[in-house]
């Protein structure tokens, strides 16, 4: 909710009060003093006239979740405002004789009762439901607030997780490397060996043949 709406809401709620009494007084009252009354009466009702506006400003410059819980209350103290001016027409009106005018004062005054009864229970319930809305959008935004510090735990974690899964890949890399180093290893040395089994078979040969050419050539001497 907005500070600076609440300052005019205030600054107007005391104006309206003090302006009601005022009308109450003036009917009342007769001559220059019915006059001068009403007359501090119409000031206060410009001043509550510039504060609606300022409230009216200040409110379309919200953001839309708070602007039409603020427009109601605003339309609540436009209509309290016009009762006012009514209030003052009639007042200053002044061609009503004594009696009648007493008549009407009392039926105005009643009237001017109800209607502030029901306009501060109105009041009241806009506020009721203002604050509820307040509160929630607290509640919403916490749980917004919540909610983003729990996706940059979750983030945190998974780019904690992508690390641990690139050193792993680059480990098994490098296992598999060295397992294919080895394997050609091994594959040489067994070619070696097959080679040098021929080798040797082959010399064992020629060993055995020349063994017996030697035999043979004593045994005919």
């Amino acid at each position: 909710m907005s500070e600076v709406f609440e300052g005019y809401e205030r600054q107007y709620c005391e104006l309206s009060a003090n302006l009601s009494r005022k009308c109450t007084s003036a009917g009342a009252l007769g001559g220059e003093q019915k006059k001068q009354k009403l007359s501090e009466v119409k000031a206060g009702v410009e001043d509550a006239e510039a504060l609606i506006r300022k409230m009216d400003l200040e409110v379309r410059s919200l953001q839309p979740h708070v602007k039409a819980v603020l427009l109601t209350k605003l339309r609540e103290y436009k209509s309290d405002l016009n009762n006012l001016k009514n209030e003052v027409k009639r007042i200053s009106s002044g061609n009503l004789n004594a009696a009648a005018r007493d008549e009407l004062l009392e039926s105005g005054m009643a009237d001017a009762m109800t209607a502030s009864a029901d306009q501060k229970s109105r009041l009241l319930m806009s506020t009721e439901r203002l604050n509820q809305t307040s509160g929630r959008i607290k509640e919403g935004r916490r749980t917004m607030l919540e909610t983003e510090e729990l996706g940059v735990s979750i983030l945190q974690d998974l780019h904690s997780q992508r690390q641990s899964l690139l050193h792993a890949h680059n480990t098994l890399h490098g296992v598999d490397d060295n397992i294919g180093k080895s394997k050609k290893i091994l594959t040489g040395m067994s070619r070696r060996m097959s080679k040098n089994k021929w080798i040797i078979g082959s010399i064992i040969a020629v060993l055995v043949v020349a063994i017996l050419l030697v035999l043979y050539f004593k045994l005919l001497k």
